[in-house]
């Protein structure tokens, strides 16, 4: 046999051999890796479906709905008390009213008074988002005897009461910078800090933002009106 022949062979099994193991550790690689691939949504599958019949999950769904339910209800008989909404009172209801929730807002006022009403307006935008505070008004001049008992000397006066036992007050907009022009958020941040409305949601923030804006527009027409007089 000719040996160039015999050279030329055995050089072509050679490559053959090598190209074989390579096709076959190509192969092999493709295979892992569908694997790879299918096992996370295997694996997913069987999570859920173990998920799913958690009964840890399941009690903590059902503890999850009967808390909302009681919160609902809870909040439905504040409302029946008067809460969640900004509401005039008389001289007779204020007993009933200051000793049947657990906090109340009481804004002593005077109808003329252009403060007493820049008061009324942002206690009105925030009684309905602290339904756990009730927030009211009461006509001073309607009063006399409360405000006597109370030594209400300043008008607008907003006494702070918790469980009927009058804990502090706002004079006029001493704890407001002495402005007429306070925010919302101002009024509320001076509420929060003396105890008298809980920690609102965060997703009550764009809500407020938006009412304050409006507020602010309210203010601005308003001036606008007195310059023109």
């Amino acid at each position: 046999m000719d040996p160039d022949s015999v050279k030329s062979t055995l050089s072509n099994l050679a490559f053959g051999n090598v190209i074989a193991a390579a096709a076959r550790d190509l192969q092999k690689e493709m295979v892992a890796k569908d694997k790879a691939q299918a096992a996370p949504a295997s694996h997913d599958e069987v999570d859920l479906d173990e998920l799913l019949d958690d009964p840890e999950l399941e009690k903590l769904h059902a503890e999850r709905i009967a808390a909302l339910k009681k919160e609902a209800e809870k909040r439905e008989v504040l409302k029946r008390q008067g809460h969640s909404e900004y509401r005039e009172i008389t001289e007779g209801d204020f007993l009933g009213e200051v000793t049947g929730s657990e906090k109340v807002i009481c804004h002593f006022y005077h109808r003329e008074f252009y403060r007493c009403k820049i008061m009324d307006k942002h206690l009105k935008a925030l009684a309905p988002v602290y339904v756990g505070s009730k927030f009211v008004k009461l006509d001073a001049e309607n009063a006399p005897f409360f405000v006597s008992k109370l030594a209400i000397k300043q008008l607008p006066c907003v006494i702070l009461f918790k469980k009927g036992i009058a804990v502090d007050r706002l004079i006029g907009f001493q704890d407001l910078g002495s402005k007429d022009d306070f925010s919302t958020r101002a009024l509320e941040n001076v509420l929060k800090m003396k105890g008298i409305i809980d920690e609102k949601k965060k997703d009550d923030d764009d809500e407020e933002d938006e009412s304050e804006s409006k507020n602010r527009r309210v203010r601005s027409s308003t001036a606008q009106d007195s310059d023109s007089d």
